[in-house]
C-alpha cells in the first residue's frame, strides 16, 4: 500500500497556509442556521458544534493514528483508560460476559474485577498465550475478548492469530490494546482484531506531557456506539494535548527505532549480570514465546524490558535509589528511560499470591527504555545492581 504524506489541517491565511497544525481551543463552533446545524448532525455536511462532541485537533490526531493502524474512524479520548472504558462500557450491557487477558494493564484488570461486575457484566481472566485457555473461558453470552499483544509487565506474547480465529468462529469481538507494541511492530487489525486501542500517552506521543487515548473499530456501527458513549460521558481530549501528541507522532519512527535498539542492548547486558535472575525481552531466544514473537513481531522487540533481581524489596529499593538519572515512575514510552516496580504500582491491587502467580515478585522491574546514550544507560543500571547486591 502506497503511503502518503500527512498534511496539516487545511486552513489558509490569505495566500499562505501554516505548515504546523494550529491549536484550536474553541469550546463552541457557530453554524449559520438551524438547517445547516441539522445537516451537520445528520452527517450531510462536516463541521464542529461543541468541543465535547469533537474538535479539529482531535480529528487531526485521530486521522494520523488511523493511518498508522490501517483503520478508519478512530476516536481520541482523554486517556488510555477512557479508550478501554469506551469499549467495555460502551459496547457491553448487563448480562454480557467479557474475557480478559490475565496480565492486562493494572487498571484494566481493576475495571474487569470491580466495575464491570458492579454493572452486571461478568468477567473471566485467561492465559492468552494459550488459545485453548481462552476457548475454555468463552460462554454463549461472551461479548468480547480483551488482550494485549505483549503483556504488561511480564512481556508474554499472546496467541493473537489463534485467538482471532477463535473469536471469529464464535462470533465474539476481539479487542487488542496495542500500546506496548505500537503499529511499528504489529497492526492487530491485519491479524483479525475487530477493535484496536492505544494509550496515546505512551510511545505514540512519547514525551510524558499528554494524557490521551485512541480507539477504532472495523465495524462503523460499533465505532458509532463507542463515539456516542465517549461524548455522553465526557471523555473529551484536550485540544492542546492533541496538538502535542500530533507533534510527538512526527518523530515516532525515529524514537521507536532508537529506543528499541537501546532495549535490545540493555536486555543482553542484564542477562549477563550477577544477581539478575530473569530477563524478559520478546526477541531473546530464551523468551517463553520466542517463536511466536518472531512470527508476529518480525524481529521488532519494542522498547520494554523486564527483569528480576535477587534480594526482594530491600534490593529493589537499593537498586531504584542508586540508579540515579533514571526516573522511578510508573509510566512508559517517554524519551527518557523510566523504571517501574509493578508490585508497588501498576499491580499493587493484586494479592502477593496473585502477583507471584503471574511472575511479579518484589525483585521484578519493568523498564521503559528511552533514547539515552546506551553506554551511559548501562552504566547507570550497573550502579543500581551494585547497590542491590550489597543488600543481599
Amino acid at each position: 500500500m502506497k503511503k502518503s504524506l500527512q498534511r496539516p489541517f487545511p486552513i489558509r491565511t490569505g495566500v499562505s497556509a501554516p505548515v504546523v497544525s494550529p491549536i484550536m481551543p474553541s469550546v463552541v463552533y457557530a453554524s449559520e442556521s438551524p438547517s445547516a446545524l441539522d445537516a451537520q448532525y445528520e452527517g450531510r455536511t462536516q463541521g464542529f458544534t461543541y468541543a465535547r462532541e469533537g474538535h479539529p485537533n482531535a480529528d487531526m490526531l485521530a486521522e494520523r493514528i488511523d493511518a498508522m493502524e490501517g483503520m478508519q474512524g478512530g476516536i481520541v479520548t482523554g486517556s488510555g483508560m477512557a479508550a478501554v472504558a469506551a469499549v467495555l462500557l460502551g459496547l457491553c450491557r448487563a448480562g454480557d460476559h467479557v474475557v480478559g487477558a490475565d496480565q492486562l494493564y493494572g487498571r484494566s484488570l481493576r475495571m474487569m474485577a470491580e466495575d464491570l461486575p458492579r454493572l452486571g457484566i461478568e468477567t473471566t481472566l485467561a492465559d492468552v498465550t494459550d488459545v485453548d485457555a481462552v476457548a475454555a473461558a468463552l460462554r454463549p453470552e461472551t461479548r468480547l475478548v480483551l488482550i494485549e499483544v505483549v503483556s504488561n509487565p511480564t512481556l508474554r506474547i499472546a496467541d493473537l492469530d489463534g485467538i482471532a480465529a477463535l473469536c471469529a468462529a464464535r462470533g465474539v469481538l476481539l479487542v487488542v490494546d496495542n500500546t506496548f507494541t505500537t503499529p511499528a511492530a504489529i497492526r492487530p487489525a491485519e491479524h483479525g482484531a475487530d477493535i484496536v486501542l492505544h494509550s496515546v500517552t505512551k510511545l505514540l506521543s512519547g514525551h510524558s506531557d499528554t494524557t490521551l487515548g485512541w480507539v477504532a473499530a472495523k465495524d462503523p456501527e460499533l465505532a458509532q456506539q463507542m463515539r456516542v458513549f465517549a461524548v455522553t460521558t465526557g471523555m473529551t481530549a484536550s485540544p492542546f494535548d492533541c496538538w502535542l501528541a500530533e507533534r510527538g507522532l512526527a518523530t515516532f519512527d525515529l524514537r521507536y527505532a532508537r529506543a528499541q535498539d537501546n532495549a535490545q542492548r540493555l536486555a543482553s547486558w542484564l542477562s549477563e549480570q550477577a544477581g539478575v535472575t530473569r530477563v524478559l525481552y520478546p526477541t531473546r531466544p530464551d523468551h517463553p514465546e520466542a517463536a511466536r514473537a518472531q512470527s508476529l513481531l518480525h524481529g521488532q522487540g519494542c522498547n520494554m524490558v523486564s527483569f528480576e533481581i535477587e534480594g526482594g524489596r530491600d534490593a529493589a529499593d537499593a537498586f531504584a535509589k542508586a540508579a540515579e538519572g533514571i526516573a522511578f515512575a510508573p509510566t512508559l514510552g517517554d524519551v527518557g528511560t523510566t523504571l517501574s516496580h509493578p508490585a508497588s504500582s501498576s499491580h499493587r491491587a493484586l494479592t502477593p499470591a496473585a502477583r507471584e502467580k503471574i511472575g511479579i515478585t518484589e525483585g521484578f522491574f519493568r523498564v521503559s527504555v528511552g533514547l539515552e546514550d546506551p553506554d551511559a544507560l548501562i552504566g547507570t543500571f550497573e550502579d543500581g545492581l551494585d547497590a542491590a547486591r550489597s543488600e543481599r
